[in-house]
């Protein structure tokens, strides 16, 4: 995981759920295949605009709904850096964190627009608005979700460290 994730925000309203984010007439697709759905129900030419590194923005309760780990998916494989909002869905949340992409609660999200240029320095937890010249202070992920982040997932960290313990011979 680089220290700073750079991109440009698409920002995203209130309630934005995972039948939004992942529609649910794609959910037989790979996860490749589904990133070119992404956000579908509310900008269906997203998937063509997003660049790697890109980050979503959004407003209270992002990803609630059902507990498909299929939208966080979608949303990494897509080629997103991050997801900023002021509030996740705990399922939504956990399940992006198992699938190695970072997610930060933000207070200020609300601040940024689609387009502005962000930097997010996930070990503090800043997210830097450099189009406006502002900085907000997110949530700071705890130790062991930056572990299980920097090993690109739960299960590429549970499996470094089964490694380790056998190697130790534990």
């Amino acid at each position: 995981m680089p220290d700073a994730i750079r991109g440009r925000a698409w920002k995203f309203g209130d309630n934005v759920n995972t039948d939004l984010i992942a529609p649910g007439k794609y959910l037989k697709l790979s996860n490749q295949e589904m990133a070119r759905h992404v956000m579908e129900g509310i900008d269906p030419e997203l998937p063509k605009k997003i660049q790697p590194g890109d980050i979503i923005v959004g407003g209270s309760n992002f990803g609630c709904g059902s507990s498909r780990e299929t939208a966080p998916a979608a949303i990494k494989y897509a080629g997103v850096g991050a997801v900023v909002a002021r509030s996740f869905a705990r399922i939504f949340f956990r399940n992006a964190v198992n699938l190695g992409l970072p997610v930060l609660e933000c207070p200020q999200a609300d601040e940024v627009a689609t387009g502005d240029e962000l930097e997010i320095d996930l070990k503090h937890g800043v997210v830097k608005n450099l189009t406006r010249g502002t900085a907000y202070q997110a949530t700071r992920l705890p130790a062991h979700v930056m572990e299980i982040l920097n090993a690109g997932g739960l299960v590429p960290y549970l499996e470094r460290e089964i490694a380790k313990n056998k190697n130790k011979g534990g």
